[in-house]
């Protein structure tokens, strides 16, 4: 079964609101076995929103539209509804009805222009709220069955979960598809890619795709079968052998964050981290404390943007300041040694760098130095990554807690 779902809300096209209802609906249909094959959202225009419904029946086995169920005037869902599938509107008195008894029940006096929510498509059926007014709508158009489905979240998810899941996993039968999501950090995506290509290019099932950003790249793995531990089976030896060919790129393959992975070692190890911040802004720190339970091993970050604050604050000293300048290994290290002797943690990170756009202290833009300081170790690398100033920043806390994770796992450290 092929799925496509349609958002509907011209604040969807402006960017005012995000369509987290399509993603929650995919998650939901993955579940089920049933494959979405598109996502569309369109603005609240008659003509184009029967044209949508038209263009989803056409390539879809199923549409599913969120939004534009509501009274208002802008609120053409159910007409266009209708016009996509040759039929008028009529009006149902028992909906008419539970409408008057909600208002009536809250004390309030119903505007005349909710009566429009008691319309249904000759032929189609309602799906009753328990929130809300409006009522969920099922039409068949053109032999393909179509859902239109309130906008609100809590609404829409529970005609989905009450309703549309229930009778779409009968007609597709017994069927899940599982997605395994295998993350990586400290390799480029084209290099991932060229890794894996045979796998790619292999079998459709499971499917090989790559999603990166935020400096990493996450490879998922999905397979279709007739039951969840069947297709389980079939992704767990394409798992084996992604995580064989990218080694110790791989810092993880339950879909955690690297902050949660590193977090998960200091645990288990019953070591304490410190750091010392200067182009991340305490952006870093904030990464590692938002992991629940971080506070068992994550002792403070000290965030000394200016010269003085990295002399006064974690005793780097003049000499280096002079010398080789805030953004060099020199500072780095010393910033690092600085935390881990102000917090008195096990092991602790120093990130400098310049993050630009203009060069900063005679670094050029995009450098930025990151160490680690451990009673046994101490250890520097330098990178240099072009783009903007927050993508700079982004990959020098990837850099850093990747430094971390190899220390705790004993993986070589990278010069």
């Amino acid at each position: 079964m092929r799925a496509e779902i349609l958002g509907v809300g011209t604040e969807l096209l402006l960017g005012q609101i995000a369509n987290t209802n399509a993603r929650w609906i995919s998650e939901r249909l993955a579940e089920i076995g049933v494959d979405v094959t598109h996502h569309e959202a369109v603005g609240d225009n008659l003509e184009r929103i029967v044209e949508a419904f038209r263009l989803g029946v056409a390539r879809a086995d199923v549409v599913i539209a969120t939004g534009g169920l509501g009274p208002t005037q802008d609120d053409v869902t159910r007409q266009a509804l209708a016009e996509a599938a040759g039929v008028p509107l009529r009006r149902r008195p028992e909906i008419e009805e539970r409408l008057r008894a909600r208002w009536t029940a809250s004390g309030r006096e119903m505007p005349p222009s909710n009566l429009v929510q008691a319309d249904v498509p000759q032929g189609g059926r309602e799906i009753e709220p328990v929130r809300g007014t409006a009522p969920g709508l099922v039409v068949e158009v053109d032999g393909r069955r179509v859902y239109a489905l309130p906008g609100v979240p809590a609404e829409m998810g529970e005609m989905m979960l009450g309703t549309v899941l229930p009778e779409l996993a009968a007609i597709a039968g017994p069927s899940a598809l599982v997605s395994r999501i295998v993350r990586c950090v400290g390799m480029p995506e084209s290099m991932i890619a060229e890794l894996l290509d045979d796998q790619f290019h292999g079998s459709a099932n499971p499917s090989v795709a790559y999603l990166a950003g935020g400096g990493e790249v996450r490879v998922r793995l999905t397979a279709k079968a007739a039951t969840r531990e069947e297709a389980e089976a079939l992704i767990g030896p394409v798992a084996d052998e992604t995580v064989s060919r990218l080694g110790d790129v791989v810092y993880s393959t339950e879909d955690e964050t690297l902050e949660e992975a590193v977090g998960g070692l200091l645990r288990v190890g019953r070591r304490t981290i410190a750091c010392a911040e200067s182009l991340t802004g305490g952006e870093l720190g904030a990464r590692i404390s938002s992991v629940p339970g971080a506070s068992a091993y994550f002792l403070g970050s000290a965030v000394t943007y200016s010269a003085e604050a990295k002399r006064t604050v974690l005793g780097v000293s003049s000499a280096t300041l002079e010398r080789h300048g805030p953004v060099s290994r020199e500072c780095a290290a010393e910033m690092a040694a600085g935390a881990r002797r102000l917090f008195g943690s096990d092991l602790a990170v120093g990130v400098t760098g310049a993050a630009g756009p203009e060069p900063h202290a005679g670094a050029e833009p995009g450098l930025v130095w990151i160490a680690l300081e451990t009673p046994d170790v101490a250890h520097q690398r330098s990178l240099r990554w072009p783009g903007d100033r927050e993508f700079v920043r982004r990959l020098a806390e990837q850099a850093a807690l990747d430094l971390v994770r190899r220390q705790q796992t004993g993986l070589p450290l990278p010069a």
